[in-house]
Formats: structure tokens, C-alpha cells, sequence
């Protein structure tokens, strides 16, 4: 299974993945911070004792995603190769997914004739074909690679080791909800790039799974899969409280 690993303390906020990403995909010239339908990848920036820190947000590709567990119709689904992937010809425009996401990753083309979901694609005919990811591909210093899942964790230990002082002791998106097929090293804490630091480390599609094996072939009984969206809108709403509670910490610890 491949992966993408995210090294913060190497980006220097050039916007050559945004650009790739969005001829990759046909998608409009990058423009703001945030994820939108029609841009899958954002660079940010946050300032504090570490210098400048640039870094990505984009969907994390969850080893077992609550969004396609989410979804009653299959329009979404993990593929051997890594990538969560969207069929848009049989979503249904529920919106269960967004609810679900963890990460706060898929939006809707509200303001389309035929809205549809937008996120990143992980390049997935890319990687069928045997090659890397098109930011990974482009970026100039290393901060985005792309290699088999179990690889980049190596990398990422490796770098951990050679230079402790440089990094925060984790692998983001290791154990988190399973795990994550984006991994991300960061010089400063992972809140402070937007990544929820409380999830639990257990799948969440089993608490959706629980509530869409309720909903009979072909009858519409939405309100069953939302019994275990509650529980996935509750817990995001948990650790956003939790992360509120702590000090904006804009640096290292």
C-alpha cells in the first residue's frame, strides 16, 4: 500500500504541489488556504519560535475510512493501492461522508448545477500505473514523498532518530483512527497544523458500520445511518473542545 509522508520542518512553502495537483486534476489555479471542492491541496503557514512552518492539508486516505463507511451507496471506497477514491456517478449527494471525515477534509460544490464532492484523489491512476503522487513528484526539497506505506514509516523513524532536536517524537497518522495513508512529521505541535491530537487510535467505521447494516436494500431509512454519524459529529465535537481548551501554542513545546 503506498503512502505520502508530509515533513514540515523541509517545506519552504514553494506552491509547486498545488500546482501539480491542480493540473493533475483539471481543477482552477490554487488560490487560498482553504479546502475547497475545486482545490484538493492548501498550503498554510504558521509563525512562532521554530521560524516559519509551512504545510499541507489535504484528505488523509484513512487505512479503514469512516467516510466510505458513511457512505450508503458506495460512492466511496479504499483501494488496494492506498487511495480513498469517489465515484461521483453514483453519489447520492447525502453529505454522510462529510459528516464522518475526522479530519474535516471533503467539501461540496454547493454552487454547481451537478455538485459533487471534491478532495484529493491521491493521484489513484498514478499510482495504479506504478508512479508517485503529482506533488510528490514536483516538490523541491523532500518535503512530500511518496513509497509503499511501510517505507515512509521507516523514513520517518529514521529522521526521528538522526535529528530528535528537529522534530516533535510522533508520526502523525500512524495509529490514528487506524491509521493514515498521509503521515506527517512536524517541528511544532500537530494542532497548530490543524490535526485533531485526541482521536482514538480504533477504526471509526465500525460505530457507522453498526447503523448502515440497519438500512434494508433499496429503502431510504436515512435516519439509521445517522444513528452512527452521532457518534462521529459527537467525538469531532469532543476534540475540538479539547483542542479549544489548550493554549495556542504557535511554536515547539
Amino acid at each position: 500500500m503506498r503512502g505520502l509522508l508530509l515533513d514540515a520542518s523541509r517545506c519552504v512553502g514553494s506552491g509547486a504541489c498545488l500546482a501539480a495537483c491542480a493540473e493533475q486534476n483539471g481543477l482552477p489555479e490554487p488560490c487560498g488556504t482553504e479546502l475547497t471542492a475545486r482545490q484538493f491541496t492548501v498550503l498554510r503557514k504558521v509563525v512562532g519560535r521554530k521560524g516559519e512552518v509551512y504545510y499541507r492539508r489535504l484528505c488523509m486516505h484513512c487505512l479503514d475510512p469512516a467516510c466510505a463507511s458513511a457512505c450508503p451507496v458506495g460512492a466511496l471506497k479504499k483501494t488496494p493501492e492506498g487511495p480513498v477514491v469517489y465515484d461521483a456517478s453514483i453519489c447520492m449527494g447525502c453529505r454522510y461522508c462529510i459528516q464522518a471525515c475526522p479530519f474535516d477534509v471533503p467539501r461540496y460544490d454547493w454552487n454547481s448545477l451537478t455538485p459533487r464532492l471534491g478532495k484529493c484523489t491521491f493521484c489513484a491512476q498514478r499510482l495504479s500505473s506504478g508512479g508517485l503522487t503529482a506533488c510528490a513528484e514536483v516538490c523541491p526539497t523532500g518535503a512530500s514523498t511518496c513509497g509503499e506505506r511501510e517505507a515512509l514509516l521507516k523514513e520517518a523513524r529514521a529522521r526521528l532518530a538522526a535529528e530528535p532536536g528537529r522534530y516533535l517524537p510522533r508520526i502523525y497518522g500512524e495509529h490514528e483512527v487506524g491509521g493514515t495513508s498521509v503521515l506527517y512529521l512536524s517541528p511544532v505541535p500537530f494542532r497548530v497544523l490543524g490535526l485533531p491530537e485526541n482521536l482514538p487510535l480504533e477504526p471509526l467505521p465500525q460505530f457507522t458500520g453498526r447503523a448502515l447494516s440497519q438500512i434494508p436494500p433499496l429503502v431510504g431509512a436515512a435516519g439509521l445511518a445517522l444513528a452512527g454519524l452521532w457518534w462521529l459529529t459527537g467525538r469531532k465535537q469532543e476534540v475540538a473542545r479539547s483542542e479549544n481548551r489548550k493554549p495556542a501554542d504557535r511554536g515547539s513545546r
